[in-house]
């Protein structure tokens, strides 16, 4: 992180320096992601990665149409790289050309005022050409900060979950997995169809789809029961939908004269569904070009990153592309050699991991603190000290969680919430009472809490502060023993599951777990802190994943903290879990082992 590489630097080209020239007759673009979908789904005669297809619709769809497979006829997609291996990373560098690269947690773009004003993408592009643009997706659009980048890049119209409570599409108290399910996302998508081709203007519907989420994905209605696992079977339901879907559109009016793209957003992060793939597989998400205006100048098969989507997308509109590059993508119908027909996949993550000039000028903008976080001094009267936290940059806050903690191991953490004042402002005064009549300097961690029990995160970190307590009221103690409530078990990390598990196992049956949390970071000020909730086996057993696409820049070191919540209400420091992603791993503040003997 404190070096410079020219990757970035020496290959990226400015759109806004690029003469572009449309068709007189634009074509209409329907982009469609979707989540987690990768060619690795389908069988190995198919390109994919399985012994079994679960999604043949896909399938047939890519071979058919473009994905640059040249005359092999087997399915090929997008690499991608780092800063675009979850849902904003991804649709952020498929629309721009760079990557992600971000100071603080990779879905805090939600802090922010700005999406990088400066840069020119897609939706920049299509603005300035007439296009009326949407962004149409079942979950909320302020997660991420996925609202922020379309309304500021495009001018999208946001048809998102709260929009469609708002609409009346579905009832105010409705909500299943992120919002609302697919099935009604593609209903939605030819209603909106409907109006947005009635106008005179061309017009660009981008879609999110969101059932094949890890873990294990939605089950509708409509799910099939013939794969061999859950995930199996909805992410056949999402390549039936698809096909429908297609083929709704393709007796459209407006068909002859659109475009449509699909693409995986990233690759999957469920834990255990692509154990089986051979670790020598290329996997890559699903990519098809249907309906293009361009013709392929080499019938080679290429080798490509979702960065080179940004200016195919373009051409495949039938525009002219001086250079056939944008961003740090290249114009797959062209000959133009690609950054991974130059360098391998290793090569390119590692200049993307490091600084660079052009990164560093759009950085320059973002607001890294998000609220201003401040201790009093430690009150011997009153045997308290209060945490203040104002001029919060954030919206959409229901309370602010407090941490509070004096061990290095964190296993006293205690959890406060703090409630707004009528200025917007969180104070909470915090108790040196028990088990905390111990002096010496505790630390404390603030998190914005959004107040939604669906959110994947518990919150993003506001700051943190250190308060000295002396009081000589206090007996130093010597700290009693950690009581062991569970033993942790750590995974080897897989590179083809991109991430590792950990098992909590032999929970003590004294300890009624009503659930687990689990909290994973790398940077050092937990800004990029991200919560978990385990998933339970049995009684007295519990697994969570934990994908290394959360963590791009902490340099492969994590840390993770596991807190049981008791049917009582109260809650336990299980232990925590140190290491990196090469393989080595400290278990700490419960009996643990570092690699799994078949738990």
């Amino acid at each position: 992180q404190t070096t410079y590489s020219t990757v970035i630097d020496e290959n990226y080209v400015d759109p806004g320096a690029v003469s572009m020239v449309f068709p007189e007759q634009k074509r209409n673009l329907i982009y469609i992601y979707l989540e987690s979908m990768e060619c690795t789904f389908a069988d190995t005669a198919s390109g994919g990665g399985m012994a079994d297809n679960c999604i043949p619709e896909l399938t047939q769809i890519a071979i058919e149409n473009e994905n640059f497979s040249g005359g092999e006829k087997t399915l090929n997609g997008g690499v991608p790289l780092t800063g675009t291996t979850w849902t904003i990373g991804a649709m952020f560098g498929q629309s721009s050309g760079l990557p992600l690269m971000l100071p603080f947690g990779n879905n805090a773009m939600d802090t922010q005022s700005d999406f990088f004003p400066t840069l020119e993408t897609l939706g920049d592009i299509l603005e300035k050409e007439g296009y009326q643009q949407e962004l149409l997706i079942g979950s909320d659009a302020s997660f991420g900060g996925r609202d922020l980048y379309y309304s500021e890049h495009g001018n999208f119209i946001l048809d998102d979950y709260n929009a469609a409570v708002t609409k009346g599409r579905i009832p105010e108290d409705y909500y299943v997995w992120w919002g609302y399910e697919d099935a009604k996302l593609f209903d939605y998508a030819k209603e909106d169809l409907a109006e947005l081709s009635a106008s005179d203007k061309p017009f660009n519907l981008t879609i999110l789809t969101v059932d094949t989420h890890f873990e294990d994905g939605y089950i509708c209605d409509d799910c099939p029961d013939s794969y061999w696992n859950k995930y199996a079977n909805v992410m056949a339901c999402s390549s039936a939908r698809v096909k429908e879907f297609l083929d709704w559109l393709k007796t459209q009016p407006y068909y002859d004269n659109t475009t449509v793209v699909i693409s995986g957003d990233h690759l999957t992060m469920d834990k255990d569904f692509c154990k089986e793939v051979s670790p020598i597989y290329q996997r890559k998400v699903l990519t098809a070009y249907i309906n293009s205006a361009a013709e392929r100048e080499t019938e080679d098969y290429r080798t490509y990153s979702t960065f080179d989507n940004f200016p195919t997308t373009l051409a495949a509109m039938g525009v002219t592309i001086p250079g056939n590059r944008l961003g740090l993508g290249v114009n797959l119908f062209s000959e133009e050699e690609t950054l991974l027909e130059r360098y391998n996949v290793d090569e390119v993550n590692a200049g993307l991991s490091q600084q660079s000039e052009l990164m560093d000028t759009l950085l320059a903008g973002l607001t890294v603190s998000i609220a201003d976080v401040k201790a009093s001094e430690y009150d011997p009267e009153s045997e308290t000290f209060t945490v203040t936290v104002s001029n919060v940059k954030k919206e959409g806050i229901h309370t602010i969680d407090i941490g509070v903690w004096k061990k290095s191991n964190q296993s006293d953490m205690e959890w406060f919430q703090a409630d707004p004042d009528e200025n917007g402002n969180y104070s909470f005064t915090v108790p040196m009472e028990g088990s905390r009549r111990i002096n010496g300097t505790y630390h404390v961690a603030v998190y914005a809490n959004s107040g939604n029990p669906k959110d994947p995160r518990r919150g993003v970190s506001m700051g943190n502060v250190n308060v000295k307590v002396e009081d000589p009221d206090f007996t130093e103690t010597e700290d009693a023993e950690e009581i062991a409530v569970a033993k942790l078990v750590v995974e080897d990390y897989y590179e083809e599951t991109g991430g590792f598990n950990v098992y909590i196992l032999d929970v003590d049956p004294e300890i009624e777990l009503e659930s687990i949390d689990v909290a994973a970071w790398g940077i050092s000020d937990q800004s990029d802190i991200v919560w978990y909730k385990a998933e339970q086996l049995e009684s007295d057993a519990w697994v969570v994943h934990i994908p290394k696409e959360n963590y791009e820049r902490m340099n492969v070191n994590y840390l993770v903290h596991f807190y049981g919540n008791q049917t009582n209400g109260e809650q336990v420091f299980i232990g925590g879990v140190q290491g990196d992603f090469n393989g080595n791993t400290k278990v700490y503040g419960a009996p643990g082992e570092a690699e799994n003997e078949g738990a």
